[in-house]
């Protein structure tokens, strides 16, 4: 996994735990911290996440062996 795919993975867990407080709670996070779903840094962080999720999707669709550790097999006796 590469650097941008790690970085997009912690914004999009980001954006899910929004999400998640404004599902539970009526809560939304980014919009507290940057002055509203309307402010413009909202709309950026918004748009971001976004972009983190389109990234994540890659993923999905990637092979196993790309995720397994290159870990060596014991030799068969």
């Amino acid at each position: 996994m590469s650097a941008i795919q790690r970085i997009a993975l912690v914004l999009t867990i980001i954006g899910a735990l929004n999400w998640g407080l404004i599902g539970f709670f009526q809560f939304d996070l980014v919009a507290a911290i940057f002055g509203g779903q309307a402010s413009a840094f909202s709309r950026i962080v918004y748009g971001i996440v976004g972009i983190a999720g389109l990234i994540n999707l890659g993923l999905l669709f990637k092979p196993a062996a790309e995720f397994a550790r290159n870990e060596p097999k014991p030799e068969a006796r």
